[in-house]
């Protein structure tokens, strides 16, 4: 069954669009008001995670036509909610520690409570927007974004769902900033809405992209080489991992002649959103021209560390 990518939601300072992310931008733009894109109701006391997260799948799903003003324009248990965030809410979990280690749980903010779960992006995007199927969040590391789109993509093909919104969110934030050490971070979200051939023709919407092979597996090296298939399937396009300041990079004999793309040098450390993102700048790749397979990868090259791919292709015209 191909799964098709049918819409695609961009939320970052400099970039409001697919097409937007495959060019170098204003370092310097400010960051993005939520309330500016969704309006202030229903967002007092949502961490800044949560309310990125609106903003990307309210773009996504009516890019897609899946909602209107008056809710979605299909059956809401035929839609999925992925989420894939490492530190959504950090700061939350931070914030309270912080009040127990000085005086009392008791001393806690109630409105921190629901915030502190880690799945309440997702749940929360699922009550927001009427979405009734399953709902997962996901906190895997690098590879957490390329695990929420093989996540999305293995629903439809099970027959859970036909379709999924799949997100990828990252703040920055003090409490992230301290935890990672990195000094330049993503803080935005981005959403694509992933659905089947069959039910995107159905509904008469064009696929921008097509979900191709996926692997998962441990070291970079290794997954590539499970990847390899036939000669018209080798990338024309190399979104690479993010790599750790300081760590070596990547041997240049892995895919030896095809382009590399590094998003992480546009966006800054993009974490459990880095492999959502690739997917909407390979959309944005192929809505410039771009033509073959554009492959989606994090991960490191270390036998004992987990690594991620998801090839994309353009969708057929």
């Amino acid at each position: 069954m191909n799964v098709l990518v049918s819409g695609v939601g961009v939320v970052l300072p400099w970039a409001a669009t697919a097409a937007e992310l495959i060019e170098p931008g204003p370092a310097d733009a400010p960051p993005v008001e939520p309330k500016d894109l969704v309006g202030k109701k229903g967002l007092r006391y949502k961490d800044r995670a949560t309310q990125l997260a609106y903003c990307a799948a309210r773009a996504a799903l009516l890019d897609a036509a899946l909602v209107d003003e008056d809710g979605p324009t299909v059956a809401a248990g035929s839609v999925a909610v992925v989420v894939s965030s490492n530190y959504g809410n950090l700061d939350t979990v931070t914030r309270a520690m912080d009040t127990i280690t000085r005086e009392t749980a008791a001393a806690g903010s109630p409105m921190d409570l629901p915030n502190a779960s880690s799945n309440v992006v997702a749940s929360s995007v699922a009550i927001r927007f009427g979405l009734r199927g399953p709902n997962l969040m996901l906190c895997n590391g690098a590879t957490s974004g390329l695990d929420a789109l093989r996540w999305g993509a293995g629903l439809i093909r099970a027959g859970r769902v036909t379709r999924a919104l799949v997100l990828g969110v990252e703040p920055d934030n003090a409490a992230v900033r301290a935890f990672t050490g990195a000094d330049r971070l993503l803080d935005g979200a981005v959403a694509v809405v992933l659905e089947s051939e069959a039910a995107a023709a159905g509904r008469g919407v064009p696929g921008l992209a097509v979900l191709g092979a996926e692997v998962r597996g441990a070291g970079l090296a290794t997954s590539l080489a499970r990847l390899a298939g036939p000669a018209d399937e080798r990338p024309a396009l190399w979104q690479v991992p993010e790599t750790d300041p300081g760590a070596d990079a990547l041997p240049a004999e892995l895919l030896d002649g095809v382009p590399r793309d590094d998003l992480g040098e546009r966006f800054g450390t993009a974490s459990g959103a880095l492999g959502v993102l690739q997917c909407a700048a390979a959309v944005g790749w192929f809505a410039r021209g771009g033509a073959g397979p554009v492959l989606a990868s994090a991960g490191t090259d270390t036998d004992d560390a987990s690594a991620g791919l998801v090839l994309l292709r353009p969708a057929a015209v």
